[in-house]
């Protein structure tokens, strides 16, 4: 490395650099104190049917070593395996994070519940780790039916299910067996470099977590960072819910329209589950579950990055993408976030999903989304489908639905958003042609 010229801009490695977030990243308030460095495109990572881990912990140090100037940060906004990757990315440059210890207590599922009953144990559903490929993996299973059963990693809801009988159960196996290994192998690569404890040593990335259903009420994810051991929370998002027993996400709500004390007793529970893994000097999201009825909280999971999908919310109420966070933190200074001083006063992501297999007849041009767009203030739309994709074959899809297109919109009140919003889907040529399988979700079909 070369020696580092206090007069220029910090260089910023970014791991899945992507377009999308570079001009997000480009329109930080000092952004022209900032060089962003990709560190593996998004495109990289998401090439071929496999994570590229192992090309990750041998190359990215590499390329960072023969970067000629300072190293000042490392950092990503993806999920696996960007997340888990980081701690070891920055160990060789002494650069601030938590440990892989402290991200694995927070992203092994099984691990990470673990860790909170330690803490919060009344606020927890019951647990128990199932093995899919043992001769008969529900001998195994300590809970009664119904309960969720998803793999200890996974990302997006991916070969996550609802079971409620033995045939849901034999069926779910069946698509985990396929399909778990594409996240467990290159998961237990990175854990193959933590100090694992004995209690979670056998469960590795190749095993599942069942749980008690705790999918009712209202679910509120809060974006917040560890800093020198001290846990700040920032913004409260109301996520919403469709499909089967909500298993699908629909929209994202900013800011939250909890009730104040409910805020505030997430916010001590997150606290209290963030010191008690170690993690700091990081930034992470945790996602709750408020039992309105019962006026219980529930503690569904721990994110140790920002959510990409809330940045642009945060910048149409609050005024910057929290990309400022995850860069702060990345470069060891206190995070500095404004407050309300957006364009609107709430905003939404919107997610349009499918709930059948078709064939992407139409998908509007860069011109037409652009129209749109100018034409509807408070308006970003993003399709991630291309024309003849058939959807059943996108890849990382929860198992129910398929997500085609996300818009972006920000209003002055939420009746509002809506509207917004369904103008957008009255003009946006998407179009798509039915293929005909049973629906997607449906109880005698899992995928």
């Amino acid at each position: 490395m070369g020696v580092a010229d206090t007069a220029g801009p910090r260089n910023i490695f970014v791991v899945g650099l992507d377009d999308f977030h570079l001009r997000q990243l480009c329109a930080l308030p000092r952004a022209n104190g900032y060089a962003f460095h990709p560190l593996f495109t998004r495109a990289e990572l998401k090439c071929g049917e496999r994570f590229p881990v192992r090309e990750l912990l041998n190359d990215a140090p590499r390329k960072l070593h023969a970067f000629h100037g300072q190293v000042d940060a490392v950092v990503g906004y993806w999920d696996f395996p960007v997340s888990t990757t980081l701690p070891l990315l920055r160990r060789d440059f002494h650069l601030p994070g938590p440990t892989l210890e402290a991200v694995l207590k927070c992203e092994h599922k099984y691990w990470s519940r673990l860790e909170q009953k330690r803490v919060i144990p009344g606020h927890l559903p019951i647990f128990c780790a199932v093995d899919p490929f043992a001769p008969d993996p529900l001998r195994g299973v300590t809970l009664s039916f119904p309960f969720w059963m998803k793999p200890v990693k996974s990302v997006l809801s991916h070969l996550g299910f609802l079971v409620e009988d033995v045939h849901d159960f034999n069926r779910a196996i069946a698509a985990t067996r396929r399909g778990i290994r594409r996240f467990g192998d290159p998961f237990n690569e990175i854990m193959s470099h933590a100090h694992i404890p004995a209690e979670v040593a056998t469960i590795d990335g190749n095993h599942c977590i069942a749980e008690t259903l705790i999918s009712s009420g209202r679910q509120c994810t809060l974006e917040g960072y560890a800093w020198r051991g001290d846990v700040r929370i920032y913004g409260l998002i109301d996520s919403l819910r469709e499909g089967v027993a909500g298993s699908s996400f629909c929209r994202y709500a900013y800011p939250s329209t909890l009730p104040e004390p409910v805020q505030v007793r997430m916010t001590d529970m997150a606290r209290r589950v963030i010191q008690q893994v170690g993690y700091d000097d990081a930034p992470f999201n945790i996602e709750f579950f408020w039992e309105e009825d019962t006026n219980r909280i529930w503690l569904l999971e721990i994110n140790c990055r920002i959510s990409k999908s809330h940045a642009p919310l945060f910048h149409m109420v609050d005024g910057c993408y929290h990309h400022q966070v995850m860069i702060d933190l990345g470069l060891g200074q206190e995070p500095s976030m404004p407050y309300r001083q957006g364009a609107f006063a709430c905003a939404a992501k919107f997610m349009l999903r499918h709930h059948q297999d078709a064939r992407v007849a139409r998908v509007p041009t860069p011109s037409e989304i652009a129209t749109i767009e100018a034409e509807i203030p408070g308006v970003l739309i993003e399709i991630d489908i291309g024309q003849g994709t058939q959807l059943s074959e996108l890849r990382f899809q929860d198992s129910y639905t398929y997500e085609v297109a996300v818009v972006f919109v920000g209003a002055a009140n939420h009746e509002e958003l809506q509207r917004k919003y369904e103008c957008v889907l009255a003009r946006l040529p998407l179009v798509l042609v039915p293929i005909e399988t049973a629906p997607r979700g449906n109880p005698g079909r899992m995928p």
